[in-house]
């Protein structure tokens, strides 16, 4: 009723002045429209209307002057996103054309030959390539000249005037000194001239020393392309979850579902997959003691990189940084490196390639740092590695944490192609993924971080037996200098100096391997050192094996240097969470050598363990607790490796749980494995001359002590049948 008592009341008063609702709402869109097509009309005419132009408008299209000025900026913001966007699609339409007339081009190159004789052709312009030769030549001749008057110096005779040396060729230093006689050399004796070591012609890890190269600005755009698929990848498989990533029914890990990732990532070459190549994936995650701005620096240089992973990356390196980081910081960094990764054993062959890595800030206080293996353009492989690995994108999440912590999430995705069986003893290890997998990345990085935080704790928190260690910078200089002993040690186990492992048998059940090498370097002893490693398994869980190393008390039980004197910690300083992780300073009594004391650093986490000793006379030893620089303290160190043997407790007959020592999100190693890897690593100056022959007697000498140590050893743990 009251709705159309309003109705019929309204009408005839609507039609005198114009309130009528429908009528105004039909004329409010004819004005608008009018409006509307007067300003287009304008605006082609003029986009910047003045001032006056503006007033005009107004009063024509009864609109107030602040409406027409919005009106026209709003218009020209509408023109210019519509002309980007246009711009945009032409561009990407002619990038899109370009890059597939480079691919095509490439491939033409790689297919030119000559129509003549079949060879690659000559250049066009052969005049300016000779003239590049004779200067190249001038440079060359020069050089020659420079260093044969600096030769003269010190021999006294240019090099021209040097005899030739004759190479001898010989397949590796053979322990057993029976395969000499067929290379010209006198046998049985090991009288080798270390000097040809080096230079010698046999089958050598390479020492990752590449040659400058030139990257075109082509190839540099195919791997920026490269780098961001990757990235794409990379952040997917961080934040998926099933059916992506399983657990594992043996251990719990996650690993990756295959099938369901063939399918989210298909590649174009699936079809033409190797049937030897077989696939490591795994995916771990786990907070750390440090802040991500400073784990990034870490990771985007290659000497912290090497620093931060002393266990698993023997060496790296920067070939060329492809793009810098934005407004100086990390995010947006594409740099080609190469490295190679390592199990600490003798018996494991290590992973040599080159790969980009790509950092990129996901959000504020979130990185994504990738990996994936590249070739290098017109270079062969520099690697003569027994397997070859293609890494898939592979890297982490960094994430900032309120605490100062960061939370990383870190992959890894490997393609695999063994040229030669892996040995017995670390194959279930290494086909698992535990060996190279992201478990052991980060529990790595969770312990050298700890050790971080506790060489910039300034309170004195050692536990010092007798005020050995008064002040905190002879804590730090202690903990530099034990830091330096375990680098020596692990880079010992794969040389860098080219030189092979030899295998010698012997009369034991074990295989030593030893190498020679000549140690000129500062912080180690000058002339000549021999390594020797041995690797054998117990029954007996890592844990246990570990305890029993450090502890100073059963060390007579298996030190045959000690000749079962009692060892004595004088100094103790704790470098992470779990007790296992600290440096003692040892002294060991009834010895010849009162000023001799032994320096020991022993760390633990879910992938395994270390054990890592060298004799320190007393002199150094102060010098490092007084907070002077240690840095030249010469350091031979040997000690033992443990890591679980890759099978499920079950498969045992013997085995025992243990008290973990992960700080990741996965078990210790005691709680996965029941029996231990035991790598027996010593290294012994032969001789303080660099340029002295080794004698027969000093690999008897080392052999025998490898082996009275792992019979000491098996007889202390009860294994003495295994």
């Amino acid at each position: 009723m009251e709705f159309s008592s309003g109705g019929g009341g309204g009408d005839g008063s609507s039609r005198g002045d114009g309130s009528d609702p429908h009528r105004r709402k039909k004329r409010y869109h004819r004005h608008t429209a009018h409006q509307i097509q007067r300003l287009e009309t304008m605006f082609k005419e003029c986009p910047h209307p003045d001032e006056k132009t503006r007033n005009h408008l107004s009063r024509e299209l009864n609109l107030h002057p602040r409406q027409i000025k919005f009106w026209f900026q709003n218009r020209r913001t509408q023109m210019k996103a519509q002309h980007e966007r246009a711009d945009n699609c032409a561009l990407r339409s002619e990038n899109d054309k370009i890059r597939c007339e480079n691919i095509a081009i490439r491939e033409a190159l790689r297919n030119v030959i000559c129509p003549s004789c079949g060879g690659p052709p000559v250049s066009e312009d052969s005049y300016f390539d000779e003239q590049k030769l004779r200067i190249e030549n001038a440079h060359l001749k020069e050089e020659l000249d420079r260093v044969s008057s600096i030769a003269a110096k010190y021999i006294g005779r240019p090099i021209s005037q040097l005899p030739p040396v004759q190479p001898i060729h010989v397949s590796s230093l053979d322990l057993s000194m029976a395969s000499f006689g067929s290379h010209g050399i006198p046998g049985p004796s090991l009288d080798l001239d270390l000097d040809l070591l080096p230079g010698s012609s046999s089958s050598v890890i390479p020492n990752l020393a590449f040659p400058p190269m030139s990257i075109s600005d082509m190839d540099k755009s195919l791997m920026a392309d490269i780098a961001v698929n990757a990235m794409d990848e990379l952040v997917k498989l961080l934040q998926a979850n099933e059916p992506i990533w399983i657990k594992s029914t043996a251990d719990g890990r996650e690993i990756l579902n295959l099938e369901t990732y063939d399918s989210v990532f298909p590649r174009s070459n699936s079809h033409l997959k190797n049937p030897n190549i077989r696939i490591e994936a795994s995916r771990d995650s786990g907070v750390v003691i440090m802040n991500g701005m400073a784990l990034v620096n870490m990771f985007m240089d290659a000497n912290k990189w090497v620093e931060l992973f002393p266990t698993i990356v023997s060496r790296a390196r920067t070939i060329e940084v492809l793009s810098s980081g934005m407004l100086g910081g990390r995010s947006g960094t594409l740099q080609l490196m190469c490295e190679e990764l390592q199990v600490l054993s003798a018996l494991v062959p290590t992973r040599q390639f080159y790969f980009l890595r790509f950092c990129q800030q996901i959000e504020q206080g979130s990185w994504a740092i990738v990996d994936v293996s590249s070739d290098i353009p017109h270079q062969g492989s520099q690697f003569t590695s027994s397997c070859k690995v293609q890494k898939l994108p592979s890297g982490c999440l960094i994430q900032d944490l309120p605490n100062g912590y960061s939370k990383v999430t870190w992959v890894e995705h490997w393609e695999i192609e063994d040229k030669s069986p892996i040995h017995r003893l670390y194959r279930e290890l290494i086909h698992s993924g535990l060996a190279f997998g992201a478990e052991r990345w980060l529990s790595n990085l969770q312990r050298i971080c700890e050790r971080f935080a506790c060489l910039m704790v300034t309170e004195n928190s050692t536990r010092d037996l007798g005020g050995v260690i008064p002040l905190a910078e002879g804590k730090r200089s202690m903990m530099k200098l034990a830091q330096r002993m375990v680098n020596n040690f692990c880079s010992s186990i794969n040389p860098a100096n080219g030189q092979q492992w030899t295998t010698n048998t012997g009369l034991n059940e074990f295989e030593v391997r030893a190498t020679v090498h000549k140690s000129t370097d500062p912080g180690q002893p000058n002339g000549v050192v021999l390594s020797a490693a041995a690797t054998i398994w117990l029954p007996i869980p890592p844990q246990n094996v570990f305890n029993f190393f450090r502890d100073e008390r059963t060390r007579p039980q298996w030190d045959v240097l000690s000749n079962q004197n009692p060892v004595q910690e004088v100094a103790h300083i704790a470098n992470g969470s779990h007790p296992g992780n600290c440096i003692s300073v040892l002294r060991a009594f009834n010895t010849s050598q009162n000023n001799m004391l032994i320096l020991q650093e022993s760390c633990i986490d879910s992938s395994g363990a270390l054990v890592v000793y060298c004799p320190v006379d007393l002199p150094a030893i102060n010098i490092a607790m007084s907070g002077e620089d240690p840095s030249y303290i010469p350091l031979l160190p040997s000690g033992f490796t443990i890591s679980p043997d890759g099978q499920p407790e079950h498969h045992h007959a013997r085995g025992g749980g243990s008290d973990g020592a992960s700080t990741s999100s996965n078990p210790g190693i005691g709680g996965r494995s029941s029996g231990s890897l035991i790598t027996v690593v010593f290294q012994i100056l032969v001789s303080s001359f660099p340029s002295a022959r080794m004698s027969p007697e000093s690999v008897t000498t080392v052999n025998n002590l490898i082996s009275n140590t792992v019979h000491q050893i098996k007889a202390a743990l009860n294994c003495t049948t295994s």
